[in-house]
């Protein structure tokens, strides 16, 4: 579709610029073109807020009168979006920026502002030194201690990028998981010590169960025994009179049960005794 998109145009062979008229226009003919809003801006007939880089039609034309180191001053006209209302902005080429003439204001920048300050500051401080070297000398000094400074802690920055450079990653987890490690320790001793310290052991006497006294053999062991103080003797005593007291009531209540050849021993016996006290044939019957 390149070929269709003619730019230029035709000039034949007899053509002569110089038979053209020139035409003569106006010193300060406006001219229309398209631009983007350089700033926000609220209307101050309707309140409307045109903002930063809105694409306006508007009518260009030049200053009289007014220049900046020879630099032309232009203006620019454009209505309201919303009222229609005429608006007209110009350059202001002193601050690399643009005015509001008529029709708006602008909306507040606190960038603007900041870097206002700035530059007051430092036109105050070229009018101080204007007439004091004194004055300029300590500026200076000021100025060559805040760039020490600065230095300084540009070395130090590049010292601490260095010095974590040369630690790795797999270092810095296996640090971080043994700190955590040794933490959870700690944390679980000193739960284990607030146990032991709530629940204390206490001193007591521990039961003898039944089964350790069978016979009187057991006890008769365990008061034959030699090495005991008085004390421990009394308690032991004690405590084999009552474990025997318990074997004696348990086995009259409860008799030991009898194994199979001692069963079968009293049946053999019993079924003897049937036969030897059985009557014989002449008891029974007896002769006449």
């Amino acid at each position: 579709m390149g070929e269709r998109k003619v730019l230029n145009k035709y000039y034949p062979p007899n053509f002569d610029p110089s038979k053209l008229l020139r035409v003569r226009r106006p010193k300060n003919k406006q001219l229309k073109v398209r631009m983007m809003l350089p700033m926000s801006i609220r209307c101050n007939t309707c309140g409307n807020y045109i903002y930063k880089g809105t694409k306006l039609n508007s009518r260009k034309e030049d200053v009289i009168g007014e220049t900046y180191l020879g630099i032309q001053i232009f203006r620019f006209y454009f209505k309201c979006t919303k009222c229609s209302a005429e608006m007209a902005i110009k350059t202001d080429p002193q601050n690399s920026d643009y005015a509001v003439e008529s029709g708006a204001t602008r909306n507040f920048e606190p960038w603007r502002a900041e870097d206002e300050e700035v530059e007051k500051e430092r036109r105050k401080r070229e009018s101080e030194e204007m007439g004091d070297a004194m004055k300029s000398l300590e500026n200076r000094t000021l100025d060559s201690k805040r760039e020490m400074d600065i230095l300084a802690a540009l070395d130090e920055m590049k010292s601490m990028k260095s010095r974590h450079a040369r630690v790795s990653v797999d270092s810095m987890l296996e640090a971080l998981q043994r700190t955590a490690a040794e933490k959870e320790k700690k944390i679980e001793e000193e739960d284990e010590a607030l146990i032991k310290s709530i629940f204390q052991p206490k001193e007591f006497v521990r039961r003898i169960s039944d089964d350790v006294f069978n016979d009187d053999e057991d006890l008769t062991r365990l008061l034959s025994g030699n090495g005991e103080t008085s004390n421990d003797g009394l308690k032991r005593r004690k405590v084999s009179e009552d474990a025997l007291t318990k074997a004696r009531v348990m086995a009259h209540f409860c008799p030991r049960p009898r194994n199979q050849k001692t069963k079968q021993k009293e049946t053999h016996n019993t079924t003897k005794a049937q036969f030897t006290n059985r009557p014989s044939l002449a008891q029974i019957n007896p002769k006449p």
